[in-house]
């Protein structure tokens, strides 16, 4: 399907969200998104996989890169996108609406138009965000062309109900592990029941209180939480593993090694072993480039709790935020909708932005 760049932003949502792009799935939106920025000649494209990256080459002072997904997670019954009006608002309802394609849409519309911003830009849309991080685009991407990721700031339209939000906190994965002895359960005092060893760890769950830390003026909410749990062998043996797996939420003031020893210390005497870690990124509003973002789309910012790519920026040593249209708490909802004047409002402040003397 092509898409027509000179449309709205609402019409462009509307086009990119009924072209299906679940995780892995992304090639036909890949190509529609390509040819369509390929036919503007103030933007060199670059194609790796099914991520595209357009940029302006003005010889301008600084430079922004402004990213977006262009994956979903799966569809369930929400596609094709239809208007809703709830309340006395009007909403676009679809999968995808919200996490990210209105946003993806505000990008591509501006990419089109822009041909003289104030700042270089660079325009990333990518793919295989929702899943392992090993297949995310921008990953991938910046393995093998990192210099395409050199910037003064960055912007990830993630859903973030048309506000700034700084950074993001980290994730932590992990398994809390009690083995026990397996007997026969009509003569359980033979063995050892990993089960209601596992007690403990769900009392100290329990009875964990979530910490708000302040970072650069931002409050970032921590968390620790189970997830899962696993045990049980058959309807008549006394079981001799429980594996609960913990989710941590930390603050961007925190190390990945320092997100590890808290986990640890939480759970003393038992075993731990981490799965996964992801670091936060700080709010990367500081520099001035981003405070005269923040001037621009409103001059308030919030912290992010979930983690976002935004971390891949930070790392890399670019300053970083979310900005997009759509509430995230209704991003992977069956009810997924995004406010139509949201849509307008981010493109306006990103528009007002970039075009700034």
């Amino acid at each position: 399907m092509a898409l027509d760049l000179t449309a709205s932003s609402l019409e462009l949502t509307r086009t990119i969200c009924d072209i299906p792009s679940v995780s892995g799935a992304e090639a036909p939106l890949a190509d529609a998104i390509e040819a369509a920025v390929r036919s503007y000649p103030h933007l060199e494209v670059v194609r790796h996989g099914n991520t595209v990256v357009a940029r302006t080459q003005l010889g301008r002072a600084q430079r922004v890169v402004i990213a977006g997904h262009i994956d979903t997670v799966p569809i369930n019954d929400n596609v094709p996108t239809r208007d809703i009006e709830i309340d006395g608002v009007e909403y676009l309802w679809g999968r995808g609406t919200v996490d990210m394609k209105a946003g993806v849409a505000v990008q591509l519309k501006l990419a089109a138009e822009l041909t003289a911003p104030a700042v270089d830009i660079t325009w990333m849309w990518y793919d295989n965000e929702e899943v392992d991080a090993s297949l995310n685009g921008l990953h991938l991407l910046a393995q093998t062309r990192p210099d395409l990721f050199a910037a003064d700031f960055a912007i990830l339209g993630e859903p973030s109900d048309g506000r700034v939000e700084g950074g993001c906190n980290g994730t932590l994965r992990a398994v809390v592990r009690v083995r026990g002895v397996r007997a026969h359960s009509a003569r359980s005092w033979i063995g050892e029941n990993a089960i209601h060893a596992a007690a403990p760890i769900l009392t100290r769950l329990a009875e964990y209180r979530a910490r708000e830390v302040t970072v650069e003026g931002l409050g970032y909410r921590e968390g620790l939480n189970a997830v899962s749990i696993r045990g049980g062998v058959a309807g008549n043996v006394i079981p001799d593993l429980c594996e609960v797996e913990v989710n941590y939420r930390f603050a961007p003031s925190k190390s990945v090694a320092d997100a590890e020893a808290h986990v640890r210390a939480a759970f003393a005497g038992f075993e731990v072993e981490i799965l996964d870690a992801a670091g936060g990124a700080r709010p990367g509003l500081d520099a001035p480039i981003a405070q005269r973002f923040l001037a621009a789309v409103g001059g308030e910012a919030n912290a992010k709790y979930g983690w976002t790519d935004v971390a891949r920026f930070s790392a890399m040593g670019v300053p970083a935020v979310n900005y997009g249209p759509g509430d995230p708490h209704l991003a992977h909802h069956d009810e997924e909708r995004v406010p139509i004047a949201q849509i307008d409002d981010v493109e306006r402040g990103l528009r007002a932005w970039l075009t700034a003397s």
